[in-house]
């Protein structure tokens, strides 16, 4: 195709606001598709890279992986998708195929993978590129903004329900972008959803309400009764503890976050008893195929805030600062 200028929101340094910059549009390699953004969603571990809290991303950095986007161009290499045709790019950008963890279906843990928007440019940008055995279709009745969430908060929070089992009563804590997903598949599962916020977010527990949880309270609250696993979005360390004290014999406890500030000392009584405490890591393509057909049967409903790219910086301060109800979404076409 003919090179063209594209607008990006670039990550120079960690802890440093992202700048608005007019680049070439980048080219995709044989085994890559070229998108042109329509929306991308603002995650946590999007906040995690710009606040320096996960190391060593390369730099300059487009951040962003929750890709919605037309394809433009497509490598020489391409066959499972076509000009105009509409995907999704998730966290997971590649993986080495060889490691012992690919071998066994557990991509998640390869040893050398590839992450979007952190090992290389992701889509707080109007183009993108990605490999296109990572790319997603994306089921019909969601529009750009609205299915941007699925492709992160919506997944790790599948792959965390997962790790819960056959879990009949959930706590969730950290009612956020993840959470609100999760929540919703949990409830059409006919499973009891309890939700805990941050202290005196009586609008988080409304909204909680307002999707069907039996019950929602802040983090310091005590429960109505014990539960069979518990699910663990916000990044503190202190919650696994509180977590632990509430759920039943043999429950589970899910770390569901990419990063968490440090867990406290606990004794040992709180773990005894067969619970087990464990965490999520990155996704599986088997992880986003069977999510993104479960979106779109239950359906799930994603509360989305709205800001142009050029207010990348406004978007991730108002999730640093907790005032985000569901996801923010960036529209790359404004």
């Amino acid at each position: 195709m003919r090179a063209g200028r594209s607008r990006a929101m670039v990550l120079a340094a960690p802890r440093t606001p992202l700048v608005m910059t007019e680049r070439t549009v980048p080219q995709p390699g044989a085994d890559e598709v070229l998108l042109r953004v329509e929306a991308c969603g603002v995650c946590r571990t999007d906040l995690h890279i710009v606040d320096g809290e996960l190391a060593h991303p390369r730099l300059p950095l487009v951040p962003g992986h929750e890709i919605v986007g037309r394809i433009e161009a497509v490598g020489a290499s391409v066959r499972a998708f076509g000009i105009g045709e509409r995907v999704g790019i998730p966290w997971l950008g590649g993986t080495c195929g060889v490691c012992p963890y690919c071998g066994t279906h557990r991509e998640n843990l390869c040893d050398a993978p590839r992450f979007t928007g952190y090992s290389h440019d992701g889509g707080y940008a109007e183009h993108a590129v990605a490999k296109a055995a990572y790319c997603f279709r994306l089921p019909e009745g969601f529009d750009a903004v609205h299915a941007a969430p699925l492709l992160c908060a919506g997944l790790i929070g599948y792959r965390a329900l997962a790790m819960a089992g056959e879990a009949r009563r959930l706590s969730i804590y950290g009612f956020g972008a993840a959470a609100h997903l999760v929540a919703q598949v949990a409830i059409w599962q006919r499973r009891e959803v309890y939700a805990f916020t941050r202290p005196g977010d009586a609008a988080g527990q409304a909204f909680a309400r307002s999707l069907g949880c039996a019950w929602a309270g802040d983090s310091t609250a005590a429960p109505p009764s014990p539960f069979d696993a518990a699910l663990i979005f916000a990044p503190v360390g202190a919650l696994v503890p509180i977590a632990l004290r509430h759920v039943r014999k043999g429950g589970t406890v899910v770390c569901a976050g990419i990063h968490m500030s440090d867990i406290p000392g606990f004794p040992y009584e709180i773990l005894w008893g067969e619970r087990v405490l464990r965490s999520v890591a990155n996704l599986t393509r088997r992880d986003g195929e069977e999510f993104l057909a479960l979106a779109g049967e239950v359906p799930v409903r994603t509360a989305v805030e709205v800001y142009p790219l050029a207010q990348a910086n406004e978007a991730l301060d108002a999730l640093r600062d907790g005032r985000v109800q569901g996801a923010a979404v960036l529209d790359c076409r404004v």
